[in-house]
Protein backbone atom coordinates (compact mmCIF):
# COMPACT_ATOMS: atom_id res chain seq x y z
CA UNK A 1 0.00 0.00 0.00
CA UNK A 2 1.31 3.47 0.88
CA UNK A 3 4.62 4.68 -0.46
CA UNK A 4 5.28 8.35 -1.11
CA UNK A 5 8.29 10.46 -2.09
CA UNK A 6 9.32 14.08 -2.23
CA UNK A 7 12.27 16.06 -3.57
CA UNK A 8 13.03 19.13 -1.46
CA UNK A 9 15.09 21.55 -3.52
CA UNK A 10 17.87 23.08 -1.41
CA UNK A 11 21.60 23.78 -1.43
CA UNK A 12 21.87 22.39 2.10
CA UNK A 13 20.48 18.83 1.85
CA UNK A 14 23.12 17.20 4.08
CA UNK A 15 22.66 19.85 6.77
CA UNK A 16 18.89 19.35 6.97
CA UNK A 17 19.28 15.59 6.86
CA UNK A 18 21.58 15.57 9.89
CA UNK A 19 19.40 18.08 11.75
CA UNK A 20 16.26 16.02 11.27
CA UNK A 21 17.87 12.71 12.24
CA UNK A 22 19.46 14.28 15.32
CA UNK A 23 16.35 16.17 16.44
CA UNK A 24 13.97 13.23 16.06
CA UNK A 25 16.34 10.84 17.80
CA UNK A 26 14.57 11.39 21.13
CA UNK A 27 11.16 10.30 19.80
CA UNK A 28 12.05 7.84 17.04
CA UNK A 29 14.62 5.24 16.04
CA UNK A 30 17.09 7.03 13.80
CA UNK A 31 20.22 6.12 11.89
CA UNK A 32 22.74 8.26 10.05
CA UNK A 33 24.97 6.76 7.35
CA UNK A 34 27.67 9.29 6.56
CA UNK A 35 26.42 12.66 5.36
CA UNK A 36 24.14 11.46 2.60
CA UNK A 37 21.63 8.98 4.05
CA UNK A 38 19.52 8.76 7.15
CA UNK A 39 16.45 6.92 8.40
CA UNK A 40 13.76 7.95 10.85
CA UNK A 41 11.50 5.15 12.07
CA UNK A 42 8.37 6.25 13.90
CA UNK A 43 5.56 4.03 15.19
CA UNK A 44 3.47 5.09 12.19
CA UNK A 45 6.10 4.39 9.51
CA UNK A 46 9.57 5.16 8.22
CA UNK A 47 11.20 7.99 6.29
CA UNK A 48 14.46 7.55 4.40
CA UNK A 49 16.36 10.76 3.60
CA UNK A 50 19.15 11.03 1.03
CA UNK A 51 21.16 14.09 0.05
CA UNK A 52 22.33 14.57 -3.53
CA UNK A 53 23.12 17.34 -6.00
CA UNK A 54 19.42 18.06 -6.60
CA UNK A 55 18.42 18.41 -2.96
CA UNK A 56 16.97 16.28 -0.18
CA UNK A 57 15.06 13.20 -1.29
CA UNK A 58 12.45 11.71 1.03
CA UNK A 59 10.86 8.25 0.87
CA UNK A 60 8.06 7.48 3.32
CA UNK A 61 6.57 4.01 3.83
CA UNK A 62 3.78 2.93 6.17
CA UNK A 63 1.34 0.10 6.53
CA UNK A 64 -1.69 2.32 5.86
CA UNK A 65 -2.55 5.78 4.55
CA UNK A 66 -3.17 7.17 8.03
CA UNK A 67 0.34 6.22 9.14
CA UNK A 68 1.79 7.61 5.92
CA UNK A 69 0.12 10.97 6.49
CA UNK A 70 1.42 11.13 10.06
CA UNK A 71 5.03 10.49 9.04
CA UNK A 72 4.77 12.99 6.18
CA UNK A 73 3.45 15.62 8.56
CA UNK A 74 6.19 15.08 11.18
CA UNK A 75 8.99 15.19 8.62
CA UNK A 76 7.66 18.18 6.67
CA UNK A 77 6.91 20.27 9.78
CA UNK A 78 10.40 19.81 11.18
CA UNK A 79 12.15 20.49 7.89
CA UNK A 80 10.24 23.74 7.37
CA UNK A 81 11.03 24.76 10.94
CA UNK A 82 14.77 24.14 10.45
CA UNK A 83 14.89 26.32 7.33
CA UNK A 84 15.52 29.76 8.80
CA UNK A 85 17.41 31.06 5.76
CA UNK A 86 15.18 29.75 2.96
CA UNK A 87 11.69 28.50 2.23
CA UNK A 88 11.43 24.75 1.76
CA UNK A 89 8.61 23.15 -0.18
CA UNK A 90 7.77 19.52 0.64
CA UNK A 91 5.44 18.24 -2.07
CA UNK A 92 4.59 14.58 -1.60
CA UNK A 93 3.66 12.29 -4.47
CA UNK A 94 0.33 10.50 -4.36
CA UNK A 95 0.53 7.26 -2.34
CA UNK A 96 1.18 4.11 -4.37
CA UNK A 97 1.41 0.41 -3.56
CA UNK A 98 4.71 -1.40 -3.90
CA UNK A 99 3.32 -3.68 -6.59
CA UNK A 100 2.52 -0.61 -8.70
CA UNK A 101 6.14 0.55 -8.82
CA UNK A 102 7.76 0.22 -12.24
CA UNK A 103 11.03 -1.39 -11.13
CA UNK A 104 12.04 -1.83 -14.76
CA UNK A 105 10.47 0.31 -17.46
CA UNK A 106 9.40 -1.78 -20.49
CA UNK A 107 11.47 0.45 -22.79
CA UNK A 108 14.58 -0.19 -20.69
CA UNK A 109 13.80 -3.90 -20.47
CA UNK A 110 13.53 -4.25 -24.23
CA UNK A 111 16.77 -2.33 -24.73
CA UNK A 112 18.57 -4.60 -22.29
CA UNK A 113 17.38 -7.71 -24.10
CA UNK A 114 18.49 -6.25 -27.42
CA UNK A 115 21.97 -5.51 -26.12
CA UNK A 116 23.13 -8.71 -24.45
CA UNK A 117 24.24 -12.01 -25.94
CA UNK A 118 21.00 -13.43 -27.42
CA UNK A 119 19.70 -16.91 -26.59
CA UNK A 120 20.43 -19.59 -29.15
CA UNK A 121 17.88 -21.88 -30.80
CA UNK A 122 17.79 -24.34 -27.88
CA UNK A 123 16.97 -21.62 -25.34
CA UNK A 124 14.48 -19.87 -27.63
CA UNK A 125 12.66 -23.14 -28.26
CA UNK A 126 12.57 -23.88 -24.53
CA UNK A 127 11.20 -20.40 -23.78
CA UNK A 128 8.51 -20.84 -26.44
CA UNK A 129 7.56 -24.31 -25.19
CA UNK A 130 7.38 -23.03 -21.61
CA UNK A 131 4.99 -20.24 -22.59
CA UNK A 132 2.80 -22.60 -24.64
CA UNK A 133 2.57 -25.37 -22.02
CA UNK A 134 2.59 -23.53 -18.69
CA UNK A 135 0.54 -20.42 -19.49
CA UNK A 136 0.72 -17.81 -16.76
CA UNK A 137 3.23 -19.88 -14.80
CA UNK A 138 5.79 -19.12 -17.52
CA UNK A 139 6.58 -15.86 -15.69
CA UNK A 140 8.65 -18.02 -13.32
CA UNK A 141 11.19 -18.49 -16.12
CA UNK A 142 14.21 -16.17 -16.03
CA UNK A 143 14.51 -13.64 -18.85
CA UNK A 144 17.12 -13.87 -21.60
CA UNK A 145 19.35 -11.20 -20.09
CA UNK A 146 19.24 -12.80 -16.66
CA UNK A 147 20.11 -16.13 -18.24
CA UNK A 148 23.11 -14.52 -19.95
CA UNK A 149 24.13 -13.07 -16.58
CA UNK A 150 24.02 -16.52 -14.97
CA UNK A 151 26.25 -17.98 -17.68
CA UNK A 152 28.74 -15.15 -17.32
CA UNK A 153 28.85 -15.33 -13.51
CA UNK A 154 29.38 -19.09 -13.64
CA UNK A 155 32.31 -18.60 -16.01
CA UNK A 156 33.78 -15.76 -13.96
CA UNK A 157 34.04 -17.92 -10.83
CA UNK A 158 35.41 -20.83 -12.90
CA UNK A 159 32.71 -23.04 -11.44
CA UNK A 160 33.01 -26.80 -11.37
CA UNK A 161 30.18 -27.50 -8.95
CA UNK A 162 26.98 -25.46 -9.12
CA UNK A 163 23.73 -25.82 -7.20
CA UNK A 164 20.33 -24.54 -8.30
CA UNK A 165 17.27 -24.38 -6.05
CA UNK A 166 14.20 -24.17 -8.28
CA UNK A 167 14.47 -25.71 -11.75
CA UNK A 168 11.03 -24.97 -13.24
CA UNK A 169 11.44 -25.95 -16.93
CA UNK A 170 15.22 -25.68 -16.88
CA UNK A 171 16.07 -22.48 -18.79
CA UNK A 172 18.36 -21.26 -16.02
CA UNK A 173 19.78 -24.78 -15.70
CA UNK A 174 21.01 -24.62 -19.29
CA UNK A 175 22.49 -21.17 -18.72
CA UNK A 176 24.41 -22.25 -15.62
CA UNK A 177 25.55 -25.55 -17.14
CA UNK A 178 26.94 -23.74 -20.18
CA UNK A 179 29.13 -21.61 -17.93
CA UNK A 180 30.68 -24.56 -16.11
CA UNK A 181 34.25 -25.72 -16.60
CA UNK A 182 34.64 -28.76 -18.86
CA UNK A 183 34.50 -31.16 -15.92
CA UNK A 184 31.79 -29.23 -14.09
CA UNK A 185 28.39 -30.40 -12.90
CA UNK A 186 25.14 -28.76 -11.84
CA UNK A 187 22.88 -30.17 -9.14
CA UNK A 188 19.40 -28.70 -9.66
CA UNK A 189 16.52 -29.20 -7.21
CA UNK A 190 12.78 -29.08 -7.73
CA UNK A 191 9.60 -30.78 -6.52
CA UNK A 192 7.73 -30.87 -9.84
CA UNK A 193 8.23 -33.69 -12.29
CA UNK A 194 5.61 -32.01 -14.52
CA UNK A 195 7.55 -28.77 -14.97
CA UNK A 196 11.03 -30.28 -15.15
CA UNK A 197 9.96 -32.88 -17.73
CA UNK A 198 9.17 -30.03 -20.12
CA UNK A 199 12.74 -28.82 -20.06
CA UNK A 200 14.76 -32.04 -19.98
CA UNK A 201 14.74 -32.57 -23.75
CA UNK A 202 16.16 -29.07 -24.18
CA UNK A 203 19.14 -30.05 -22.03
CA UNK A 204 19.99 -32.64 -24.67
CA UNK A 205 19.54 -30.17 -27.52
CA UNK A 206 21.73 -27.64 -25.71
CA UNK A 207 24.45 -30.25 -25.22
CA UNK A 208 24.55 -29.98 -21.43
CA UNK A 209 22.46 -32.94 -20.26
CA UNK A 210 25.57 -34.81 -19.10
CA UNK A 211 26.43 -31.91 -16.76
CA UNK A 212 23.05 -31.67 -15.03
CA UNK A 213 21.77 -33.82 -12.18
CA UNK A 214 18.12 -33.27 -11.28
CA UNK A 215 16.95 -34.08 -7.75
CA UNK A 216 13.18 -34.21 -7.26
CA UNK A 217 11.99 -33.60 -3.72
CA UNK A 218 12.22 -30.90 -1.05
CA UNK A 219 15.32 -28.87 -1.81
CA UNK A 220 16.20 -28.48 1.85
CA UNK A 221 16.60 -32.25 2.15
CA UNK A 222 18.82 -32.32 -0.93
CA UNK A 223 21.00 -29.49 0.39
CA UNK A 224 21.36 -31.02 3.84
CA UNK A 225 22.41 -34.32 2.29
CA UNK A 226 25.42 -32.64 0.64
CA UNK A 227 28.84 -32.97 2.28
CA UNK A 228 29.54 -30.30 4.87
CA UNK A 229 32.81 -29.13 3.33
CA UNK A 230 32.73 -25.91 1.26
CA UNK A 231 32.69 -27.28 -2.29
CA UNK A 232 30.00 -25.22 -4.04
CA UNK A 233 31.36 -22.65 -6.50
CA UNK A 234 28.08 -20.95 -7.43
CA UNK A 235 24.46 -21.34 -6.36
CA UNK A 236 21.25 -19.92 -7.80
CA UNK A 237 18.17 -19.64 -5.57
CA UNK A 238 14.86 -19.18 -7.39
CA UNK A 239 12.22 -21.23 -5.61
CA UNK A 240 9.58 -20.83 -2.88
CA UNK A 241 10.34 -17.45 -1.34
CA UNK A 242 9.39 -18.24 2.27
CA UNK A 243 12.23 -20.77 2.43
CA UNK A 244 14.91 -18.51 0.93
CA UNK A 245 16.55 -17.91 4.36
CA UNK A 246 16.88 -21.66 4.95
CA UNK A 247 18.28 -22.31 1.47
CA UNK A 248 20.73 -19.45 1.84
CA UNK A 249 22.06 -20.70 5.17
CA UNK A 250 22.52 -24.30 4.01
CA UNK A 251 24.30 -23.13 0.85
CA UNK A 252 26.54 -20.50 2.44
CA UNK A 253 27.96 -23.11 4.79
CA UNK A 254 28.94 -25.24 1.80
CA UNK A 255 30.14 -22.40 -0.45
CA UNK A 256 33.87 -22.16 -1.00
CA UNK A 257 35.69 -18.87 -0.34
CA UNK A 258 35.24 -16.72 -3.43
CA UNK A 259 32.10 -18.63 -4.34
CA UNK A 260 28.88 -16.86 -5.29
CA UNK A 261 25.23 -17.11 -4.27
CA UNK A 262 22.73 -15.56 -6.69
CA UNK A 263 19.21 -14.91 -5.39
CA UNK A 264 16.36 -14.04 -7.74
CA UNK A 265 13.12 -12.09 -7.11
CA UNK A 266 14.42 -10.21 -4.07
CA UNK A 267 11.96 -7.37 -4.85
CA UNK A 268 8.90 -9.65 -4.96
CA UNK A 269 7.29 -7.45 -7.56
CA UNK A 270 7.96 -4.34 -5.46
CA UNK A 271 6.12 -5.74 -2.44
CA UNK A 272 9.25 -5.95 -0.25
CA UNK A 273 9.35 -2.13 -0.31
CA UNK A 274 5.80 -1.86 1.02
CA UNK A 275 5.18 -2.69 4.72
CA UNK A 276 1.51 -3.25 3.99
CA UNK A 277 2.44 -6.66 2.58
CA UNK A 278 2.90 -8.99 5.54
CA UNK A 279 2.66 -12.43 3.98
CA UNK A 280 5.09 -15.10 5.15
CA UNK A 281 7.17 -14.78 1.97
CA UNK A 282 7.25 -10.97 2.20
CA UNK A 283 8.53 -11.08 5.77
CA UNK A 284 11.05 -13.82 4.96
CA UNK A 285 12.47 -11.93 1.99
CA UNK A 286 12.81 -8.66 3.91
CA UNK A 287 14.60 -10.44 6.74
CA UNK A 288 16.95 -12.21 4.35
CA UNK A 289 17.73 -9.01 2.45
CA UNK A 290 18.62 -7.37 5.77
CA UNK A 291 20.58 -10.41 6.93
CA UNK A 292 22.75 -10.62 3.81
CA UNK A 293 23.80 -6.97 3.89
CA UNK A 294 24.95 -7.50 7.48
CA UNK A 295 26.39 -11.00 7.02
CA UNK A 296 30.13 -10.76 7.70
CA UNK A 297 30.70 -14.02 5.85
CA UNK A 298 29.93 -12.37 2.50
CA UNK A 299 30.21 -9.19 0.47
CA UNK A 300 27.05 -8.44 -1.44
CA UNK A 301 25.38 -6.25 -4.02
CA UNK A 302 21.68 -6.01 -4.89
CA UNK A 303 20.98 -5.28 -8.55
CA UNK A 304 17.80 -3.90 -10.18
CA UNK A 305 17.84 -6.75 -12.69
CA UNK A 306 14.25 -7.67 -13.60
CA UNK A 307 12.61 -8.45 -10.21
CA UNK A 308 15.79 -7.84 -8.24
CA UNK A 309 18.90 -10.02 -8.05
CA UNK A 310 21.31 -10.24 -5.13
CA UNK A 311 24.89 -11.44 -5.53
CA UNK A 312 26.64 -12.58 -2.35
CA UNK A 313 30.31 -13.57 -2.58
CA UNK A 314 31.79 -15.56 0.28
CA UNK A 315 34.85 -13.95 1.83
Amino acid sequence: MPLSTALVTTDRPARYLKQLVSHLGHKATTRLSGNSRGTVSLDAGTCVLTADAEGLRLIVTASDTEGLTRVQDVVARHLVRFATQETLNVDWTEPVAGEDLETLDPVVGDYLLAHCTPPDDALRELADTTRETTGGASTMQVSGDEGALLTMLTRLVNARFAVEVGTFTGYSSVCIARGLADDGRLLTCDISDEWTSIGRPSWERAGVADRIELKLGPAIDTLRALPAEPAIDIAFIDADKANYPVYYEEIIQRLRPGGLVVLDNVFLGGRVFDPAYQGEHHIAMRRLNDLIVGDERVESVMLPVRDGVTLARKR
